[in-house]
């Protein structure tokens, strides 16, 4: 029998970096067996293409990776015979993004978003170092704001925004206008890929999450793994997907996981 490709794909916070300091390297043994098993691991994240590509650059991985929530992936020259970086935007594109924000804001919407704020802004206002608030303001898919305007107001920028096929979603201190995607929709693509490139040989996609946030990406993988967290227990897949449930947090649950599965495939 042929022992199929795996593929992971991985959420990074609360996941395969811990939530006190964002470190990875209690997952460092696994990463290793993946790395000499030639097993490409895609990050799949909220953060942004610099952010991610700092982590890949710690990592060693040379592995596409899917930015913003699913906003778009990014795929490294030569990956599927590509001669340069391929950038492939799910629902709309940052430019589109503020194109509709633009004419709201004429039409008298008041808010504030990381395009109107310098680095040095967003630093002081997010407690960020300027260099990683220069990497949070690089996006390709998403924009956060501060509304500005009264509360009564809001739906019906909601509402607007909903006209061009844009949502506005409620992070923890930012609204974020995006197009319509999920981590999912990248996920799908790069195994769509992935199975091509390898042709016949099958292909197993292993998906690892700790949150809600993850929830249609672990149900899109072939074997759904979900990393205890804080809500990594209002995660529930449908019983026919048999998903592994880590024991310990973050990296240190990852870690124990891939190897356990690495196991199991024979590699």
């Amino acid at each position: 029998m042929t022992k199929p490709k795996l593929l992971i794909i991985s959420d990074l916070d609360g996941t395969l970096l811990n939530h006190e300091n964002y470190r990875w390297e209690a997952a460092a043994p696994a990463l290793k067996r993946l790395d000499q098993a030639g097993i490409p691991l895609i990050l799949n994240s909220s953060k942004t293409a610099p952010e991610i590509r700092k982590v890949r650059q710690e990592l060693g991985n040379g592995a596409p990776f899917i930015v913003e929530n699913g906003a778009a992936v990014v795929i490294p020259a030569g990956t599927f015979g590509n001669n340069e970086e391929q950038v492939v935007n799910f629902g709309a594109s940052r430019a589109d993004v503020l194109a509709v924000l633009a004419a709201q804001r004429k039409a008298g919407a008041r808010f504030k978003g990381f395009e109107d704020m310098s680095a040095r802004e967003l630093a002081e206002l997010t407690g960020l170092d300027e260099t990683s608030a220069e990497m949070a303001k690089d996006r390709l898919g998403t924009e956060p704001l501060l509304w500005e305007g009264p509360d009564e107001e809001l739906a019906g920028f909601q509402t607007a925004l909903m006209a061009e096929n844009l949502r506005l979603v409620q992070g923890g201190r930012f609204y974020h206008a995006m197009g319509v995607f999920d981590k999912a929709d990248g996920a799908h693509f790069l195994l769509g890929k992935y199975r091509e490139h390898f042709g016949e040989q099958p292909v197993v996609a292993i998906a690892l999450g700790d949150s809600p946030n993850d929830q249609q990406m672990l149900e899109s993988a072939d074997i759904p793994v979900v990393i205890r967290g804080v809500h990594s227990d209002d995660v529930q897949l449908p019983s026919a997907k048999h998903a592994m449930r880590s024991l310990k947090p973050g990296p240190d649950g990852w870690n124990e996981c891939v190897l356990n599965l690495l196991f199991e495939y024979g590699y």
